[in-house]
């Protein structure tokens, strides 16, 4: 097997980790400043992880439903603020 220093494989644990620790930072972000910048973030993010073939159909179902909810906000301008 050779080994590429620096690349991981699409599916390891890590990136995995990456990607949910990404969409879950940036959809909080969103969601304590309502900046459209991290709604398109988040929704790409989740939309990568719908994407995921190893992933539970359910939890692919979810994160495609959040990742399609937020990209609804960022266009429409549907968010509230909470103090």
């Amino acid at each position: 097997m050779a080994h590429v220093t620096g690349l991981l494989p699409a599916s390891s644990p890590r990136t995995d980790a990456s990607l949910w620790a990404g969409a879950l930072s940036q959809v909080l972000s969103y969601g304590e400043t309502g900046c459209p910048h991290s709604a398109r973030r988040a929704a790409d993010l989740l939309a990568r992880l719908a994407d995921k073939p190893d992933l539970d159909r359910e939890l692919r179902e979810l994160c495609d439903r959040a990742s399609q909810r937020l990209e609804q906000d960022d266009q429409g301008g549907r968010h509230v603020l909470h103090p």
